[in-house]
């Protein structure tokens, strides 16, 4: 009986291990203020410091809505090749870029995964 239960509970043990970060670290305050800085002064630079979009698209949530959470945060960490999007990830961690797509949309409004 013991050995159904491991069983049945290793395969659901597996997915929430795999959907934890590595090394997660809540964040500091000076590092939150400094990825909102970064979010205002250098995305907004490109998609509009209200987010309505310029030389980028929108990032206002309405925009982002239904795009696969992970496809947002590779957008963020990798750039978007071709495109005047670079790649953040010499500038933030994963975790981070998170934190700023909770911040672009707070409601979490964009598909999983």
């Amino acid at each position: 009986m013991m050995r159904m239960t491991v069983c049945k509970a290793l395969p659901v043990a597996l997915v929430l291990c795999q959907s934890l970060p590595v090394n997660a670290v809540a964040l500091t305050t000076e590092r939150e203020a400094e990825l909102q800085n970064m979010l205002v002064q250098d995305c907004g630079s490109c998609h509009g410091l209200t987010f309505k979009g310029g030389l980028g698209p929108s990032l206002l949530p309405a925009a982002l809505q239904g795009k696969p959470r992970e496809f947002l945060i590779t957008t963020i960490l990798n750039g978007r090749p071709g495109t005047a999007m670079p790649p953040w990830h010499p500038l933030m961690t994963r975790q981070e870029a998170e934190w700023m797509l909770d911040k672009l949309m707070p409601s979490n409004d964009h598909a999983t995964d």
